[in-house]
């Protein structure tokens, strides 16, 4: 029984001491080993095997970054401004042993000399200066905790401001600032868009006056160029209805009855006039105008061959051209010559006749060889062939008279 009793006893010994020396440590994680209340070793991750009853795990310190925010701060800028700073600062554990030997509380210690730290920066400027230049508060304030705490066996990795509260009063000036400066910024702009408006005004409105100028001076140019070639275009064509209504006249052969019937068409015309009250048509009329039909129709001027129409001449410009411009001109010129030797020629005949047997109606018998009455020269048009003009003074041959009691042709 007594056996027993002892082997129980030395088995729970056994487990007693096991349980004593056999550490294990988390990752991330530092054991620190004490033996008799003095530093001893630092465990590491994993088991560890420390004499039991002897060595004790005095600290397990976290090696792994950590986070601390601390609460706002009131803090007075270089232009006495109350301003309350909260900071997040990020470190890490580097040396266990002096994280627990070199300070009693690293968080506490870190803290404090944050904010101790933040005073003295923020000291030194102004609240704009604050509020512009959190990066240059950042990296100082890192660089005076990261020396301070190094001996700590701590490493300060990064030091953020996580918010500047100014005052109420000090909030709403800077809004009505800030409201005020956009108000001007608005301006300026409004004024710089007046001003390119305005210049791109004035741009579009030059270039459209020169552009109505232009097409003012164009329009002139073409319209002086369109009157100048109509005027051209109107005097040929006068010129060419001119000669196309000679030479229709030539061509038809006007006879007696057709001159009295012109007569008769312009007696109306004559009565039209606003001072002719009263019209007086002569009884002698018929016989005026059967007279009238003998004169007229017995001038030189007068084709008497109704063989047929004439060949019709073109006149045209086109046709013509330079030298056929000059043909016509010469063939005129000498149609008008032979013209005023033919009235000459009826003159001088009606004088040698007595004055009254000058002139005698187309048709009326004639004697061959009368002395007073003197062959007609023929027409020009009914020459058969053109030629040279005779000069005055010159006779052209008469034709032979024909038979009595007929017609002249």
């Amino acid at each position: 029984m007594f056996v027993w009793i002892t082997l129980g006893i030395i088995v729970v010994l056994a487990i007693v001491v096991l349980l004593k020396s056999v550490r294990i440590v988390p990752q991330a994680y530092a054991g620190i080993v004490e033996r008799f209340g003095k530093y001893r070793i630092t465990l590491t991750a994993g088991l560890n095997i420390v004499t039991p009853f002897v060595d004790r795990v005095r600290y397990q310190i976290d090696l792994r970054e950590q986070v601390v925010s601390f609460p706002p701060q009131p803090v007075i800028t270089e232009d006495n401004l109350v301003v309350s700073i909260d900071t997040v600062i990020y470190f890490q554990v580097t040396n266990p042993v002096a994280a627990t030997y070199e300070i009693a509380n690293y968080i506490q210690a870190i803290e404090q000399l944050t904010m101790t730290t933040l005073r003295n920066i923020i000291g030194g400027i102004t609240l704009e200066q604050a509020l512009t230049s959190r990066d240059d508060i950042n990296q100082s304030l890192r660089g005076v905790l990261d020396e301070a705490t190094g001996r700590w066996g701590i490493r300060v990795n990064r030091v953020e401001l996580k918010g500047i509260d100014p005052p109420p009063s000090i909030k709403d000036s800077m809004e009505k600032q800030m409201r005020a400066d956009r108000d001007k910024r608005a301006a300026i702009l409004t004024a710089e868009g007046s001003r390119q408006a305005a210049i791109l005004t004035a741009e579009g409105a030059k270039q459209s006056a020169i552009l109505t100028a232009e097409g003012d001076r164009e329009a002139v140019i073409l319209r002086a160029q369109g009157d100048r070639e109509s005027r051209i275009l109107r005097a040929q064509g006068e010129g060419q209805a001119i000669l196309t209504v000679f030479q229709a006249i030539h061509d038809g052969s006007p006879d007696q009855a057709l001159l009295a019937y012109q007569y008769l068409q312009m007696l109306p015309k004559i009565a039209q006039g606003d001072a002719n009250k009263v019209w007086i048509v002569p009884s002698e009329i018929g016989r005026a105008l059967e007279g009238l039909g003998s004169a007229v129709g017995s001038i030189q001027g007068i084709p008497t061959d109704t063989d047929g129409p004439k060949q019709r001449v073109d006149y045209s410009a086109s046709t013509l051209g330079e030298s056929g411009n000059r043909a016509v001109g010469e063939s005129l010129a000498s149609a008008h010559e032979q013209v005023a030797e033919a009235i000459a020629a009826a003159e001088a005949a009606a004088r040698t006749g007595g004055g009254g047997g000058g002139l005698r109606p187309q048709g009326a018998p004639s004697q061959a060889g009368s002395p007073d009455q003197p062959d007609q020269p023929p027409h020009p048009t009914q020459q058969p062939e053109p030629g040279p003009p005779i000069p005055p003074g010159a006779s052209r041959s008469q034709p032979p008279e024909p038979p009595a009691g007929q017609p002249r042709q």
